[in-house]
């Protein structure tokens, strides 16, 4: 694989890429230049400026209303492009705001076929807004390229990627899919959304993508303080449509919210690293567990995809979904029995997170589509943070404990 560097982590985590190339300095420096500043602020101020002074009607020196572009998103948008090793990158207001630009490239009678297993607000979005557009939505299980296939119409324009999906952590493999769309079609646009992934461990674009897309609120941002989406680019006409949409829909972000999530980006590195070391060894407790039914982690032997992640992925995110022994009440148990880790949506943040996706993120998801999908009343989404190894386990171990039905099978 090219773009990596030579050298750490291969030898902690084998048989992953390595780190791709000048990975944190990017981050830190792209973007960044003090000399575009008249200060030469080496951090780039917050420009909060809704309007700029032109030197004549019609001419202006390269910003003229902030919602068609800021200083400060500028800094973040290059920043992001550097590290999807993109050309370009479009900030939004959230990440649900990205899938909404990105489907506004498309018109009434157009067809998206989507991954089956996605996060709740991008199915709930597809299936109860876009199809009061006429757009038609196909949910299609694209671990198995023979389906996705099977599923390209002459109306498709659009293939909708999730990889690892959210909850059950499926991973599809980015090349084979956007071969196989781009040899049936070469105008099919896919999407890969990138949120659980990040930069740091995946770029779909260098996999054959069209457009990678992020819930920035989570790994991209990283602090749990900012609601964001980033959409990057090679195309340039893809660029010039989402650009116009950007400006033309008006969701765009706020100076300082662009503030945050470019000061997020400079600890990506680091934090990814961090996250993938306790989510393995969090995910290789549960799978030892008699307590649990089964663990899904992608960085697992076990995992269905492991090969194909060890194929395209650099690493692996602090996600884990398992299946506790019991019941509905069981899991609510071991849910409101953590101590450390904290019951709330969302994920990506520093602090550890859990939660139950059939009550919380994707209750909006329709009950027979979550029982085929396997987001049952046993599944458990956990986000595993940045603490100590050693404390989270015990977190874990103790509210397995409080959750265990009667009787249990001794570990």
């Amino acid at each position: 694989m090219e773009n990596y560097n030579e050298g750490a982590r291969n030898d902690e985590f084998p048989g992953y890429g390595k780190p791709f190339k000048s990975f944190a300095t990017d981050a830190i420096h792209v973007g960044q230049e003090p000399e575009q500043w008249n200060s030469r602020a080496v951090v780039p101020p917050i420009s909060l400026s809704t309007t700029f002074k032109q030197s004549q009607p019609g001419k202006h020196f390269g910003y003229e209303y902030s919602r068609s572009g800021n200083p400060t998103r500028d800094c973040l948008e290059k920043a992001v492009a550097a590290l999807d090793g993109a050309k370009h990158c479009l900030a939004v207001s959230s990440g649900l705001a990205a899938t909404l630009t990105i489907t506004h490239m498309l018109k009434a009678g157009d067809g998206i076929i989507c991954m089956d297993d996605v996060y709740g607000g991008t199915n709930r979005y597809f299936q109860k807004v876009a199809t009061e557009f006429e757009l038609q939505i196909t949910l299609v299980d694209c671990t198995k390229p023979e389906l996705l296939k099977a599923a390209l119409k002459p109306n498709t324009k659009m293939v909708w990627i999730e990889t690892p999906t959210n909850p059950t952590m499926k991973v599809v493999d980015i090349r084979a899919c956007s071969d196989l769309v781009h040899d049936h079609n070469k105008d099919i646009v896919v999407v890969v959304d990138n949120t659980f992934m990040s930069a740091y461990f995946q770029r779909p674009l260098a996999l054959g993508a069209d457009i990678c897309m992020y819930s920035a609120t989570k790994y991209m941002n990283g602090h749990s303080d900012v609601v964001m989406g980033l959409m990057s680019v090679n195309r340039e006409d893809l660029y010039d449509r989402l650009k116009f949409l950007q400006n033309a829909l008006g969701c765009v972000p706020s100076p300082f919210d662009c503030y945050l999530v470019n000061r997020g980006l400079k600890t990506l590195h680091l934090r990814m690293e961090r996250h993938f070391k306790n989510a393995l060894a969090a995910a290789e407790f549960l799978e030892g567990d008699s307590r649990v039914e089964r663990v899904i982690y992608p960085g697992l032997p076990s995992h269905p995809q492991y090969d194909v992640v060890k194929r395209q992925c650099t690493g692996c995110p602090g996600m884990i979904t398992f299946y506790i022994k019991g019941e509905l009440h069981h899991a609510n148990t071991f849910l409101t029995s953590l101590k450390m880790f904290v019951v709330a949506e969302s994920l990506g943040g520093y602090e550890s997170l859990a939660e139950h996706p059939a009550i919380m993120t994707h209750a909006s998801v329709p009950e027979k589509e979550r029982s085929i999908l396997g987001i049952s009343d046993t599944l458990i989404r956990l986000s595993v943070g940045l603490e100590d190894k050693a404390d989270i386990i015990e977190d874990l171990n103790q509210a397995l404990a409080a959750a265990a039905p009667s009787n249990p099978e001794k570990n």
